[in-house]
Order: structure tokens, then C-alpha cells, then sequence
């Protein structure tokens, strides 16, 4: 943790930030005394968010969350070719020194360093309270929403409070996944009660993203591993606030699939988007980033990173939806090829391709965190699960995702037609897989449901296999070397 946590206070942003953080923290001084300062207190929150969104090194605008989530039955990647980091993800193998692991784990720590300095230091800090209570507000979120993707990631992680390096961190323990989780709930509560309703620019959380991630996290915290299943019930409530108040908090489902996934650079933000992590165009134009190169085949001059599963194409229902969601055909000009016959031979998804098939701005797009549609799906699937069943409100969330995607003429679900609780509910997680196909959504809802050893003996024998029988020790990863090595008590 020493490399990690010696890391300056806030990473410069720069001047050509655009729809990320408009300050230019050039030319601040980061003595002792600077966070008691507003201004010195909103770049140490820029540092958090830098975290969440470097172009290479870490975060979430580049691949490395996809990566890590291609256990899952959605989405494979090349079986030869520069992918070994890739490969270890799909076949069950993650080594601790697997770059794309690291890249999300110090991503999320460098965050949580940057919340740290605002959350203990907030209250002594001079300026306008209402500001720097909507800094503090979107530091616990940060903080919250960071831990959440380590613990699914890994399990058992150390809870570093500090924003500062000491020696005692050279000897932090691990905490239990109940430990982390108790943290992230305190936090997401802390940020819903202290975030404003409208957000301050669209790379920052609101009170309704603050909501919508608990209500996530409640969903999670009543599967594997806690099985807290009286969490059901909060989820389904914390859930029902969002969609209740989707107008004040600025969500709404967009009229088409296609419109979602349109990927114009020009575009800030979408009315689905609950939480995103913006891009920037002060970044190369090759980007390690998730749209663009790593997501397109060969043909197209791509990288060949992630794709479709066969037997997910395959299955997943003809519709509009379908049709945004997959590429099938490749090749540069006119001159276009099936998916058959392609180097490959897979599809590719769609919804990771920047409008006019450009490159060149890659990491000027936003990596979408949260789409209101899973707020929708939440409340379905945890009101079918806890108490009293799935209501009408719950059968319409699950409506209007369904209905939205698929063909024309696709009947709703009703009471009427018998479904029992449990059957709704594989109906709301099986909705959730199309939905949210690539966005690295089926992974999580595969290890909460204990599926994923099923969901792997069901894949294409043209698709990479697991190297070993899956066990409970597969759903989490290793902690990077980089970590253990300095700190053994983190084995």
C-alpha cells in the first residue's frame, strides 16, 4: 500500500478537461494547512474523481472492470493474440499480477485516498457550508462506491481510513466482505442526505445516485456471500424512492434502445445516466479505452478485446434492442463480412462503438456506472423476493424494460399470468442479462445468485473454457503482488 498511498494528494486534471471537472487545479499548493480551505478541499475531491477515471494507468474509462467481469456468459475474448490478462478473467485463472485486476484495485484506492483527506478533514474546513457539504456528500460517495467494486471484486480487502500514508499501513489487515459492506452503506446514506437533488455537472453523484447505488447494494448484501435476505426489502424501498422521484432527481428511460447507446462525444450526458464516470479530450487518440479500438474486430483496425458469447447472441431476443446491442457484420469501406467469417468468428457488441465508427475521441466518452433501467430491475427483482411477492409497480418496472427492447407485438407480464415470486424474479434477472449485456452488470448478478459454475457449463464449445472446476474461491481474485509483497498479512 506504500507505493499506493504515496501517490500525490490530487492528480492534475489540466485545462482540457471537457464534461469531467471544469477546475484547472494548475499552480494550487498543497502545504498542511490546504484542506482546510474550500478550494483546497474541492481539489482534493478532484484528486478522488481522477481515481475513478485516469486513461491508462487506472479507473473505469478503459476496459479493465470489463475485463474482469468475463466470468460471465455475456461476454468472452480473443484465444490467443496479446490477451493473456484477458483470458485469466474467462477461464478462472486471475494472477496476482494481472494488470487489468491492478488497474481497477489501484484505481479504487487512489479514489478512496482522495475521499479520505475530504471526509476527515471537511469539518474543520472555512467557506460556505452548503458547498462543502455537497463535497463531503460526494466524497462518501466516491469513498462508497469505490469499496463496493473492491469487495465484489475481491472479497476480503484492507479498509484504509486515511488519506495519508504511515507505517501502519505497512500492516493493515484485511477486513471481512460484512465489514466493507457495513462501511458502504454508512457512506451512501452519509451522501444521500448531504448530495443535492440536481448534480453539480455530469461526472458528479446526486441524492438519487447516492439512493439508487444503496438500493444496489442492498440487492447485493441479500445474496452471496452474506445472504442477508431481509435486505430484499430495503432494496425494493430504496428503489421505489428513485423511481418515485425520477423526475427531480433528473433520470428517465429513453424512447428507444438505440438513442442510449448513440455514443456521441458531443453528448455530456443521457437522462438514463444515474452515475457516470466522464471522459475527456486531452487524452490520446488510441486510447486504452472501453469504446472504440478494444471493442472492434481486426478487420476494422480493433484490438479483438471483449465480444459476444455465441450461445448469448444466439438466444437473446429479436428486437430493437438486439439490433443495438450487436455488430455482425465488419470490414472498412464497403467491402463487409458476417460474423461467420470473420477472424473471430463472433459477434461484436454495438453499444461500444463511437457514433460515425470514429476513434479518435475515444476517451471523451462517459463510462455509464448505473442506467436507470437497473434502478427498474432493482425494485422488480428485490420486490419479488421479499416480502408480500411482486406488486403491479413491480410488474411495470420490469415492463418497461422489456417492453422497450424487444420485438414488437412482445406480450407484458401480468399477475394473471401465474407466475410464482421466484419465477418473476429469474424473469427480472434474466431481463437484466439482455439489458445490460457488456456493461458489466451479468457477472455480479452470476455471483450473488451463485450461478455462475451453471452459467459456464452452459457456454459454446467455441467459446474459451474454464481450466478447472469452478469453485466459491473463483468468484473473488487474488489482491495484486504489488500489495501483498509489501504487506504479507494481506495473503
Amino acid at each position: 500500500m506504500k507505493k499506493l498511498l504515496l501517490i500525490g494528494l490530487v492528480a492534475m486534471l489540466g485545462a482540457s478537461c471537457k464534461s469531467y471537472l471544469e477546475e484547472d487545479t494548475t499552480g494550487l499548493l498543497y502545504g498542511p494547512n490546504v484542506l482546510s480551505t474550500q478550494e483546497g478541499l474541492e481539489s482534493a475531491l478532484t484528486g478522488a474523481y481522477r481515481g475513478l477515471g485516469a486513461q491508462w494507468t487506472y479507473g473505469f474509462l478503459h476496459p479493465s472492470a470489463n475485463a474482469a467481469t468475463l466470468g460471465s456468459d455475456d461476454v468472452t475474448t480473443h484465444p490467443a493474440s496479446n490477451k493473456a490478462d484477458w483470458r485469466e478473467f474467462d477461464q478462472f485463472n486471475v494472477s496476482t499480477t494481472n494488470q487489468r485486476s491492478g488497474a481497477v484495485y489501484n484505481g479504487c484506492y487512489k479514489a478512496i485516498q482522495g475521499a479520505n483527506n475530504v471526509i476527515n478533514n471537511y469539518q474543520k474546513t472555512t467557506g460556505t457550508k452548503a458547498t462543502i457539504d455537497i463535497i463531503a456528500g460526494e466524497a462518501y460517495f466516491i469513498r462508497g462506491f469505490s469499496y463496493y467494486w473492491l469487495t465484489r471484486f475481491y472479497g476480503s480487502i484492507p479498509l484504509v481510513m486515511a488519506g495519508e500514508y504511515s507505517d501502519s499501513l505497512l500492516t493493515i489487515k484485511k477486513s471481512t466482505p460484512a465489514q466493507v459492506y457495513d462501511l458502504i452503506v454508512a457512506d451512501l446514506k452519509k451522501a444521500e442526505t448531504m448530495l443535492p437533488n440536481t448534480r453539480r455537472e455530469p461526472g458528479r453523484p446526486n441524492a438519487g445516485s447516492a439512493k439508487a447505488f444503496l438500493a444496489d447494494v442492498y440487492l447485493t448484501m441479500a445474496g452471496w456471500p452474506l445472504k442477508q435476505t431481509d435486505k430484499y426489502d430495503l432494496a425494493a424501498a430504496k428503489a421505489k424512492e428513485v423511481i418515485d422521484n425520477r423526475a427531480t432527481y433528473g433520470f428517465a428511460l429513453m424512447p428507444t434502445f438505440a438513442e442510449v447507446f448513440a455514443n456521441d462525444p458531443a453528448v455530456a450526458s443521457i437522462p438514463e445516466s444515474v452515475f457516470q464516470i466522464s471522459g475527456f479530450t486531452g487524452g490520446s487518440g488510441t486510447a486504452n479505452a472501453t469504446y472504440g479500438n478494444t471493442t472492434m474486430p481486426g478487420e476494422e483496425g480493433g484490438w479483438d478485446d471483449m465480444f459476444a458469447e455465441l450461445f448469448f447472441f444466439r438466444d437473446f431476443p429479436e428486437g430493437p434492442r438486439k439490433s443495438a446491442t450487436f455488430r455482425t457484420e465488419f470490414g472498412l469501406g464497403t467491402t463487409k463480412i458476417p460474423w461467420q467469417n470473420s477472424l473471430t468468428r463472433h459477434p461484436y457488441y454495438q453499444k461500444w462503438y463511437i457514433k460515425g465508427n470514429i476513434v479518435t475521441s475515444s476517451i471523451s466518452l462517459p463510462s455509464v456506472m448505473m442506467r436507470y433501467p437497473h434502478v427498474l430491475t432493482i425494485y422488480a427483482e428485490a420486490k419479488a423476493r421479499g416480502t408480500g411477492g411482486p406488486d403491479q409497480a413491480a410488474y411495470d418496472a420490469l415492463n418497461a424494460v422489456r417492453l422497450r427492447g424487444r420485438a414488437t407485438g412482445t406480450k407484458a407480464l401480468t399477475p394473471a399470468d401465474g407466475l410464482t415470486a421466484t419465477q418473476f424474479a429469474d424473469e427480472v434477472v434474466q431481463e437484466r442479462a439482455w439489458e445490460f449485456a457488456c456493461e458489466r452488470t451479468r457477472w455480479f448478478d452470476l455471483i450473488r445468485l451463485e450461478r455462475v459454475e451453471a452459467a459456464n457449463a452452459a457456454k459454446s464449445p467455441d467459446d474459451l473454457q474454464p481450466i478447472k472446476a469452478i469453485t466459491k474461491a473463483n468468484y473473488w481474485f487474488p489482491l495484486p503482488y504489488s500489495d501483498t509483497s509489501i504487506n504479507p498479512g494481506l495473503n
